[in-house]
C-alpha cells in the first residue's frame, strides 16, 4: 500500500510496523482492545527511550570547558545538578567526605581528641568580665532522702565484696549522712563476721573525712533506739552493737565521752545491754589499743598458721565430742572455702596417727557430712587426699604402718562415697618386704 517517498524512505522498520498496527486497529478491533494495544505502544516507547538514554549517559563525558558533550537537555539524565554533591564523573565510591569528619555539627573522626580551646570574643556567649576565673570541678549531686535507703543498700553490699572505701567516700550524702553509718551497720548485723569487720574499718575511714564525730554519735543513738527491731532479724543485735561502739572508740570515730553520756539515762534493755558490752570491752583495754581482734579477721585475712591451727583444734574437739553439727558451723565461721583441702589434709593425718579404728570412723563420717552438705568440694577433697599420697614416705617414718592404714581408710572412704574411684586408685601402696628368703629352705636373711 506504501509507495516509496523521500518521507517514506527514512523510516524504520519499526516505524512501519506501527502503521500497519494503527491500521489495523481503527478497521478491525473493539475498543477494549485499542486500549490495551495503545498502552503497549506506550509502554514500548518508553522502553525505547530508556534504552537510548542510558546509552548516552555512559558515552557522555566533560569536555575541557565544563560542558556536557550531546547531552539531551529534554531528557531527565541529561541536566545538570549544580547542588549535587555526588561525583559527576561516576567514579566515586560513595563514602562521605573525611571519613565523616568533616562539615559542621559532626563529632570528628574516630579516636580524635579534643584540646581545651580559649574563649572566642566573637562568640555571643562570651563573657568579658568572667574571663580567668573560671573554674572547672566534679560535682556530684546531693542524694535525696527518699532515694537514701535505695542507693546505699547496694553499694554497701559492693562494698562486701571489694572492700574498698575510696569509691564508699565520693558519695555526696547531704545532711543526712549520718544515716548511712546506721545503714552500713544494721546491714554488716546480718552479714557474716568479715563483713562486720569491713564495716569498722569503713567506719574509721570515713571518720574526719566525710562524717564528723557528731555524726557518728547520732548513728550510733539511732541504732540504739531501732535495738527493739533489730533483735526481730538478728538476735545478738546487742551484742554486736555493743562490740561496733567499743571498736568505734577506740578507733576515735566516736568521742570518749560518748558512754558517759547514757550513764542512768537508758530505759530499754537492749540498749543497756550493748552499752555494758561495749564498756567491758574498753575496760579490758586500759591503754586503748585498737580493738582489732573484736570481730576476729574474717577469711582469707588469717595467717595460713592460724587457720591450721583451728582446723586441728576444730578436728581434736570431734573427736572428744562427736558433734559433726558443731564441726560444720566452727568451718564455716572460717570463711575459707579455698583451704578446706587443709582441713581433709589434717583429718587424714590424725587418722594415721590414732590408735584403734574409732578414730578413722568418726573422720570418715565428718568428711561424708561435708561432701554431702557441699561443704567440701570434690576439689578440695581430692588435693587434700593427695597431699597425704604425696607425703606418706615421710609420714610413715614416724607411723611405721602409715600404708596399710591409709590403704584401709582409703576403701572405708570409698564404699560411703566420699572419694571417688580414681583418687582411690591412685593411693600408694607399699610392697611386701620378705624377711624370709622363700627359695633358701627358710634361712632368715641377714
Amino acid at each position: 500500500q506504501f509507495r516509496k517517498t523521500p518521507n517514506h524512505a527514512n523510516r524504520s522498520y519499526s516505524d512501519c510496523e506501527d502503521v500497519l498496527n494503527e491500521a489495523e486497529v481503527n478497521s478491525n478491533w473493539t475498543p477494549q482492545e485499542k486500549a490495551l494495544h495503545e498502552a503497549r505502544l506506550k509502554a514500548k516507547a518508553k522502553r525505547r527511550l530508556r534504552k537510548s538514554s542510558s546509552r548516552n549517559s555512559t558515552s557522555e563525558s566533560f569536555s575541557e570547558s565544563g560542558d556536557l558533550a550531546g547531552a539531551d537537555p529534554n531528557s531527565p539524565k541529561g541536566k545538570v545538578n549544580t547542588n549535587d554533591r555526588k561525583s559527576r564523573t561516576g567514579k566515586g565510591r560513595g563514602l562521605p567526605k573525611k571519613g565523616g569528619a568533616g562539615g559542621k555539627g559532626v563529632w570528628g573522626a574516630a579516636g580524635m581528641v579534643y584540646e581545651d580551646e580559649e574563649p572566642d570574643v566573637r562568640d555571643p556567649n562570651y563573657d568579658e568580665s568572667a574571663q580567668g576565673d573560671t573554674v572547672y570541678a566534679k560535682v556530684v549531686p546531693e542524694i535525696d532522702e527518699r532515694e537514701l535507703e535505695k542507693m546505699v543498700n547496694p553499694i554497701v553490699q559492693e562494698y562486701f565484696e571489694h572492700g574498698d572505701t575510696k569509691e564508699v567516700q565520693e558519695l555526696n550524702l547531704g545532711h543526712n549522712k549520718y544515716e548511712f553509718s546506721s545503714m552500713a551497720v544494721s546491714l554488716s548485723l546480718e552479714g557474716k563476721a568479715s563483713h562486720r569487720e569491713l564495716t569498722s574499718r569503713l567506719l574509721s575511714d570515713l571518720s574526719g573525712k566525710l562524717l564528723s564525730q557528731n555524726d557518728m554519735g547520732r548513728a550510733f543513738d539511732k541504732m540504739l533506739k531501732e535495738l527493739p527491731d533489730l533483735i526481730l532479724d538478728t538476735p545478738e543485735a546487742p551484742q554486736m552493737l555493743g562490740q561496733f561502739i567499743a571498736r568505734a572508740i577506740a578507733d576515735h570515730v566516736l568521742p570518749m565521752s560518748f558512754l558517759d553520756c547514757y550513764k542512768g539515762k537508758v530505759d530499754c534493755d537492749h540498749a543497756r545491754v550493748a552499752l555494758d558490752r561495749a564498756a567491758v570491752l574498753l575496760s579490758m583495754k586500759r591503754e586503748m589499743v585498737r580493738l582489732d581482734n573484736v570481730w576476729g579477721v574474717g577469711g582469707g585475712l588469717r595467717p595460713v598458721k592460724h587457720l591450721i591451727k583451728e582446723m586441728n583444734l576444730l578436728l581434736k574437739e570431734y573427736l572428744i565430742s562427736g558433734d559433726v553439727s558443731e564441726a560444720e558451723r566452727c568451718l564455716r565461721d572460717l570463711e575459707v572455702p579455698h583451704f578446706h583441702h587443709e582441713l581433709v589434709y589434717e583429718a587424714v593425718v590424725m587418722v594415721l596417727e590414732a590408735k584403734g579404728d574409732k578414730a578413722s570412723h568418726m573422720m570418715m563420717k565428718l568428711l561424708q557430712s561435708f561432701w554431702k552438705t557441699g561443704l567440701i568440694t570434690v576439689d578440695q577433697m581430692n588435693r587434700g587426699f593427695q597431699r597425704v599420697y604425696d607425703e606418706l614416705p615421710e609420714i610413715s617414718l614416724d607411723v611405721p604402718h602409715a600404708h596399710s592404714i591409709m590403704e584401709t581408710f582409703v576403701d572405708l572412704c570409698y564404699q560411703e562415697s566420699v572419694i571417688t574411684k580414681q583418687l582411690r586408685d591412685v593411693c600408694p601402696s607399699r610392697g611386701r618386704k620378705r624377711f624370709v628368703s622363700e627359695g633358701d629352705g627358710g634361712v632368715i636373711k641377714s
